[in-house]
Order: structure tokens, then C-alpha cells, then sequence
């Protein structure tokens, strides 16, 4: 049974941040009002915690919080917020979270949004984020962890990296991934009626403005679409209360189809990106997360192997991944 508090916190997004999706009117209108208040910068409980250096990749800050332990494991965070909305308090405290619990290094782009920018933007920047990463530490101790939007940004940042023969993260935590943006799937408008966060009119005009018109169905933007078998192993939370859910669950039997070991978390009476909320759904949600990542990495050098195989001979992709192409 969900919590007194997760029924609070749905109560109140309903009559607040659902306005914003109920219209693409009232989407515009909130990005205005939140350029004027959002604020990147970690907060300065993180500061007191952490080492924390920032360094700058394309003219956009990239956060480095230092483990505690020297654990040689990095998570590249790919924060939500619907391509237009900056990162938030919620998102720190998630990342705080695992950065205490796991010890590993966690690298934080603060990545080109919409309207100022749109995909070719985002995706130049967090590629040569996660090349410069590659530089620095092995494949196989990087985990790419991503909450809505920035679960459809880990997913499609992993499958430009094999287009382009890099070597792939060890492992996925998608939270409330949108990973069809093109509203192919019917139970998608059902489910609205009882997501009391996400709207499918602000949801469109969001991938409108981040698109770079770039057809939605292009794997690009919904990568559903795309060659699922190039993904690590995977951990997918979703909520039974979430809009996006029902193409998450379509994700998940695909991606075990295509031979990926995923582990599906489905709450029951949860909205979108619960773990971001102090409840006890998202605590449990939370130790989900560190069991999946302190877990052991042997199945990466399998599936690294078996993916050098199936690239061997292929032509080599000319899409780059530190600047998408425009098509």
C-alpha cells in the first residue's frame, strides 16, 4: 500500500507541476519562470560532504563528486526534467545518496537544455563527457545512471557510443525512463488519466523544442526503436502511476529479447521519478539501486566481448558521437 507521504506528494504535484504538462502554453510559461530561479550548483550540505571540483566541457559545467573510499567506479548522472528544466534539489539529494552508500566517483554534466538548445547540443556535450571519462577510467567501472529524461539520454548515449566503437558502460539505472517519445503505444494516453505529474500536450511541445526536428520515432529520440542488444545490464524503475510506464515495460521484454539482463522494479501507486522523493517507497527504491550496482561486473567483459565480435568487419559508423549529425 502506498505511503501517507507518497499520497501527499501526489496531491500536491497534481495541482502544481501538472499545470506545467496540462498545455504547451503552460509549459513555455513555466521554463520562463524557472530561468529566472533554477540554480545548477550543488548545494552547500554537498559541499560540506564531499570534494567536490567542477571543470567546464563545450562551455557547460560538468560537477565531479569525489568517492570517499578511492573506488576506482564512476557514474555518469544524466539528470531529468523534460530537456528543458535544469536540475533540482531532489536530484542531488539522489545523487548524495549514492555517492555515500556506493563510494563511487560521480561525474554530473550540466548539459545544454531547451528552448537556448536543443538534442545536437545536448548530446555534443555529454559525448565528450563520457569520452573524456573513458580517458580517465576502463569501461567496465562506469555506470551510467539517467531519471526520466536523462534515462532516455543513457540509453541513447550508450547506443551512439557503439555506433561509434567506443567501448559501452558496464551498467544502466533508468528511473522513469521515457523511451517512446512518439506515442505510438495506445496505453500511454489511458495511463495519463492517472498520472498525477506528466501531461501529454506540455510532454509534446517539450520534445518539440529538444528535437532539432528529428522525426520522433528516430531511435535518436525514442530509442525504444533502436538496437537494444549494444545495452548493459539494466536496472528499470517505473511506477504503476506513471505515464511512461506502459513503454517501459514494452522496453523491458524487447531488451531481454535482444538478450539484456534487466531488472524491472515496478512500484505499485508510484508517480514518475519517485526515487527523487524522501519516502519510504524511494528508500526501498534507493536500496534497489545500490544492490544492482555493488553487485559484481563479471557480465560486462562477456557482453563487451561478444559486442567486439558482432562489430568486427562492420564499417565503422560516421556518426560522431561528440557532434550528432543533423539529419
Amino acid at each position: 500500500m502506498p505511503s501517507i507521504k507518497s499520497h501527499v506528494v501526489s496531491f500536491v504535484l497534481r495541482y502544481s507541476r501538472k499545470k506545467a504538462f496540462s498545455s504547451p502554453e503552460n509549459l513555455q510559461r513555466w521554463i520562463a519562470y524557472a530561468r529566472k530561479t533554477e540554480n545548477h550548483q550543488p548545494p552547500a550540505s554537498l559541499h560540506q560532504r564531499f570534494e567536490i571540483a567542477t571543470r567546464s566541457v563545450d562551455g557547460f559545467p560538468v560537477y565531479e563528486i569525489a568517492p570517499k573510499t578511492g573506488e576506482r567506479k564512476r557514474i555518469l548522472y544524466l539528470h531529468g526534467g523534460a530537456y528543458v528544466f535544469q536540475i533540482t534539489s531532489y536530484h542531488w539529494g539522489l545523487i548524495a545518496d549514492m555517492a555515500d552508500r556506493l563510494g563511487f566517483g560521480i561525474t554530473v554534466p550540466i548539459y545544454p537544455i531547451a528552448p537556448e538548445h536543443d538534442f545536437h547540443a545536448m548530446f555534443g556535450m555529454v559525448g565528450e563527457v563520457y569520452r573524456q571519462m573513458l580517458d580517465e577510467t576502463e569501461a567496465q567501472d562506469i555506470v551510467f545512471i539517467g531519471d526520466s529524461a536523462g534515462g532516455n539520454m543513457a540509453v541513447v548515449l550508450t547506443m551512439m557510443a557503439a555506433e561509434a566503437d567506443l567501448p559501452l558502460p558496464s551498467r544502466h539505472v533508468l528511473i522513469s525512463p521515457g523511451l517512446d517519445l512518439s506515442l505510438a503505444n495506445p496505453e500511454v494516453f489511458e495511463a495519463e488519466r492517472y498520472d498525477p505529474w506528466l501531461g501529454i500536450p506540455g510532454g509534446l511541445e517539450a520534445v518539440r523544442l529538444y528535437s532539432a526536428g528529428i522525426d520522433p520515432s528516430d531511435w535518436r529520440i525514442s530509442p525504444l526503436y533502436g538496437d537494444l542488444s549494444v545495452l548493459p545490464k539494466t536496472l528499470l524503475l517505473t511506477g504503476s502511476r506513471d505515464m511512461l510506464t506502459p513503454d517501459n515495460l514494452i522496453f523491458a521484454q524487447k531488451a531481454r529479447a535482444a538478450g539484456v539482463a534487466i531488472e524491472v522494479v515496478h512500484e505499485q501507486g508510484m508517480f514518475h521519478a519517485w526515487p527523487l522523493i524522501d519516502m519510504p517507497e524511494a528508500r526501498r527504491a534507493r536500496d534497489s539501486i545500490v544492490t544492482f550496482l555493488a553487485s559484481d561486473t563479471e557480465s560486462y567483459h562477456a557482453k563487451a566481448g561478444e559486442l567486439a565480435l558482432q562489430r568486427t568487419g562492420r564499417e565503422v559508423s560516421t556518426h560522431n558521437l561528440s557532434a550528432p549529425s543533423k539529419s
